[in-house]
């Protein structure tokens, strides 16, 4: 909240504080341009929370704990319901 308050705040002052008369840029520079995404960059920069990674700490892998299983399609049974014949998905395990 405190983040966005600032937020707000900062907009009510720039529009405050913006003039009433168009900008105009000499010399065929865009100066107002310029100057606006200059103040944007240092606005979004102020409001954007950082990003820290942290890596992962290490970590031991031990082998497979109790029987590798998978699942395969099992023998063909009738179901009745629906009038056809259909190969269950079963579990094996080794």
């Amino acid at each position: 909240m405190r983040r966005l308050g600032f937020a707000c705040a900062t907009v009510a002052v720039l529009a405050i504080l913006s003039p009433s008369q168009p900008a105009f840029a000499g010399n065929g520079v865009a100066v107002g341009l310029l100057g606006g995404l200059a103040a944007g960059t240092i606005i979004g920069a102020a409001v954007a929370q950082p990003h820290y990674y942290y890596a992962p700490g290490p970590v031991a892998v031990a082998g497979p704990i109790g029987p590798a299983c998978y699942w395969t399609r099992g023998a063909p049974v009738w179901d009745g319901y629906r009038g056809i014949w259909f190969r269950p998905r079963i579990q094996v395990c080794d």
